[in-house]
Order: structure tokens, then C-alpha cells, then sequence
């Protein structure tokens, strides 16, 4: 690997949990040596909700790698294999699979504020 380019096979990182929900993900932003960015996949299994939320000053992007389903502001959106989501710092987002099969994603997030173990500007709305 250069210090200029590099690659990961997801399938080689060990699978974690998030903090907030039973949803796998897999880190890669170290192992891909990013520094100006969060990359992470997230494997969400049939039945699984990720925490809604909002990232302060930080916008990501949702990679579709299988069909998928993300949460947008509480309206459930079905996304097609290959597309791609846009997210703004303040809109509440979560992947969720009201499905049978096994959702894949790719997450990117710049600036890269927070990570998985310290989510930093990762904001939880409270459900008053």
C-alpha cells in the first residue's frame, strides 16, 4: 500500500456492533489509512433498526450495495442496489430492513467527526 492509495476487502474486517443498536458494521477508515473522511459498512439483518439520528456538521453519504432501506425523517425509503444517498448534518437518519433479506451499505462521512467507539457530534433526539 502507498500512502497515496489504498484498498480494503470488507469481508476481511471484523464485524462490530454499533453503541446504540445490534447492527453490525465493519470500521475501514483506519484500515484505510482516511483521514479526511468516516468509511464504514453497515450490515443491517432483517428486523434491524439503526438509531435515528443527526451528525453536527457532518454529511454523509449511503452507498446501496444490496437493496436497502433508510429512514428519512421517519419516512421509510426503499434505495435499489448501487444508488446512492445524500444525507444533510441536521436531517434524522437510520437504516432499517422491514424485509427478509440482508441489507449492505456503505457509509461515508466528511468531515470525519465522531467514530464508532465516540460518536462525538452523533446527536439522538430524545423521544419526549
Amino acid at each position: 500500500m502507498s500512502e497515496g492509495f489504498s484498498t480494503v476487502d470488507p469481508e476481511g474486517v471484523p464485524e462490530e456492533q454499533f453503541d446504540t443498536c445490534e447492527t453490525s458494521v465493519r470500521k475501514l477508515t483506519e484500515r484505510l489509512g482516511a483521514a479526511e473522511l468516516r468509511v464504514n459498512q453497515v450490515i443491517v439483518e432483517p428486523g434491524e433498526v439503526t438509531t435515528p439520528h443527526t451528525h453536527e456538521g457532518q454529511e454523509e453519504v449511503f452507498v446501496a450495495m444490496t437493496d436497502g432501506q433508510i429512514g428519512i425523517e421517519g419516512e421509510v425509503h426503499d434505495v435499489a442496489e448501487g444508488e446512492v444517498v445524500r444525507v444533510h448534518p441536521d436531517t434524522v437518519r437510520n437504516l432499517l430492513n422491514h424485509t427478509d433479506e440482508t441489507h449492505v451499505w456503505l457509509a461515508f462521512g466528511a468531515p470525519p467527526v465522531g467514530s464508532v467507539e465516540d460518536f462525538g457530534s452523533y446527536v439522538v433526539e430524545d423521544g419526549d
